[in-house]
């Protein structure tokens, strides 16, 4: 498997260093604040990418640890063990169950054998197989081309009864030919057939407010990525500068139907430690 996600986070994450936050980041966490997210009877889930370095020692008992924390979502990413960590597919949803957990969808390299994945997606009723990373592009004409690839795989993911979608980083959030790629990926691609997750880190690492883009774009940001940023980094959810209440109070009013903690850096901390930090978060957040 040629899917090297870590090398293409690198490469992002060298385009959002130096970047300032804008008043999203600093706004006061939590004024006004009266509820819990309803979306999914307030479940949450977790980007197995959080714990890329843990998961090959014990995958069965690191997610049994994960479950323990109160995530009752998985979203997957495709690593040399496949997205199912060595197991078939069916026989990776029943260890989910047992655990009360479910794989709502995964990262995957959808040029490759996309058939086959979308297959073995839908036979255990994932939601979701999404795109993680494009990368920047030299004009405007190649988003729009990688727009019409992903018309391509949402229909064949459409046929199997699932979705496709696009998980973004902040080169689309800073312009190109006097336009922002991710408006040309939206407006280029088909709404009933291709999603977007919206990763909130790197569009504020981007300078951008999450909260304008769902006003934008209403019922498209179906996913997202809930990760807190201090300085350059990721940072257990909380101990950063990102208004998570109001942006995802946001985020849901406008169709986001999945919460997915990702964390990428640990300063301080374990993976899994800051995995379960990061859940109490998420029990306990109000909007």
């Amino acid at each position: 498997m040629n899917y090297k996600r870590r090398n293409f986070l690198k490469v992002a994450s060298a385009f959002a260093s130096g970047i300032a936050l804008t008043g999203i980041g600093g706004q006061l966490a939590g004024c006004g604040s009266t509820s819990k997210l309803t979306g999914n009877n307030n479940k949450f889930g977790l980007q197995l990418y959080s714990l890329r370095d843990d998961l090959p020692k014990d995958p069965k008992g690191i997610l049994t640890q994960v479950a323990s924390f109160g995530y009752k979502q998985l979203e997957g990413f495709e690593g040399p063990q496949g997205i199912y960590w060595g197991m078939k597919n069916t026989e990776f949803k029943s260890f989910l169950d047992q655990l009360g957990m479910q794989i709502v969808s995964s990262h995957c390299n959808y040029k490759e054998d996309l058939e086959r994945k979308a297959d073995e997606a839908a036979a255990i009723g994932m939601k979701y197989l999404l795109c993680p990373y494009l990368g920047p592009q030299k004009d405007l004409d190649a988003f729009k081309r990688a727009a019409e690839g992903f018309n391509k795989a949402g229909e064949i993911c459409r046929q199997r009864g699932l979705r496709f979608a696009y998980h973004n980083h902040d080169y689309l959030f800073k312009q190109v030919e006097g336009q922002y790629p991710q408006d040309v990926m939206m407006q280029n691609t088909d709404k009933n057939l291709v999603d977007f997750e919206l990763d909130m880190y790197w569009v504020v690492a981007a300078g951008q407010d999450p909260i304008e883009w769902f006003k934008k774009y209403p019922n498209r940001f179906r996913l997202g990525h809930v990760k807190d940023k201090k300085g350059d980094e990721t940072t257990t959810l909380g101990k950063g500068t990102i208004n998570y209440p109001a942006i995802l109070k946001e985020a849901e009013k406008q169709g986001m139907q999945y919460f997915i903690v990702e964390q990428e850096q640990y300063e301080g901390t374990t993976p899994l430690a800051a995995a379960k930090d990061d859940a109490e978060y998420m029990k306990n957040l109000k909007v």
